[in-house]
């Protein structure tokens, strides 16, 4: 009977524990639900219910899709948005895992938290912030660098911000403030690869390079994915960046060269609520279907 007894005040106390955590995590669960739905799916029911109305709140269809595409504006940005999410997609990929892998390769403790901090840095500023500061680095009349830039045969602003270089340089910009935190993601996500998984590899004969493409990459594939669904998501939206450069070049750079300052033209300065929710809608259903490719092609969800 003893030993009965004590079995179910074990088993009990057991329950009682599992409940806890249960109501713990549905507590923390609630609180992102709470925030997702208030600043996340009303906003976006929101945007959707004006991208098929008109002013008046009467149903239009694909009208406002329709009037916006037809834009003279918005092919360019379209194009514009395109080419810089190539460059930066691009940039994420090879430079983010190439930095990760030989941040990890480093034996040095203090080094690599040394080069892990200075990666984190430029990420502490807010994108506006980190702008105005390229804003002088690209200034050759008030640069630091402006002997490099001089090499490169730029000696005045507008010709640094040429249309042409303008995705490079917002690739750039994003790099050098978005970067470091992925870079210090990946670095994690390498110290979570099996130590007798490395060790199997350097017993086979594996060098450096072979091991992080046949080993190393591959089981970062799913943080990869994961970057690049955000970074594609954040890279449609570019506003910031050609914002502020539209202002400080007195429109050389143009305030309509993405699609979300469209989208902010046709909100504030045609006075077209409905026009801008149509385009934002596209972003969303873009982002959305990008994400949903990069998942599917993946195996995101595979079990390991």
């Amino acid at each position: 009977m003893t030993v009965t007894h004590s079995t179910a005040d074990s088993a009990h106390r057991r329950r009682r524990g599992a409940a806890r955590q249960s109501r713990a995590g549905t507590a923390f669960v609630a609180g992102y639900v709470l925030l997702l739905i208030a600043f996340g799916i009303l906003p976006t029911g929101y945007a959707v219910y004006f991208a098929f109305t008109e002013a008046g709140g009467r149903f239009t269809g694909f009208s406002n899709f329709v009037t916006t595409a037809n834009d003279f504006r918005f092919m360019d940005a379209v194009n514009h948005v395109a080419v810089y999410l190539i460059f930066w997609l691009a940039s994420l990929v090879v430079f983010v895992v190439g930095l990760a892998l030989l941040l990890h390769r480093l034996s040095s403790g203090t080094v690599s938290k040394a080069l892990r901090f200075l990666f984190y840095i430029p990420g502490a500023l807010a994108g506006a912030a980190s702008v105005l500061v390229w804003l002088f680095v690209l200034d050759p009349t008030v640069s630091p660098v402006s002997s490099l830039l001089s090499m490169l045969g730029f000696h005045t602003f507008g010709e640094v911000i040429a249309p042409g270089n303008l995705p490079l340089l917002f690739t750039i910009i994003a790099f050098w403030t978005g970067a470091g935190g992925w870079i210090v993601v990946m670095y994690g996500a390498l110290n979570n690869i099996p130590k007798d998984v490395m060790e199997a590899a350097r017993i086979d004969g594996a060098g450096a390079w072979q091991t992080a493409w046949h080993v190393q990459i591959p089981m970062l594939r799913k943080w990869i994915v994961y970057m690049m669904i955000l970074a594609f998501a954040g890279g449609a939206q570019l506003f910031v960046e050609p914002q502020l450069l539209s202002l400080a070049s007195v429109g050389v750079a143009g305030r309509d060269y993405s699609l979300n300052q469209l989208t902010f033209d046709f909100a504030f300065q045609m006075n077209n609520i409905n026009g801008a929710a149509a385009v934002s809608v596209e972003l969303l259903v873009v982002s959305a279907s990008a994400a949903a490719v990069f998942v599917a092609r993946s195996g995101f969800f595979d079990a390991d």
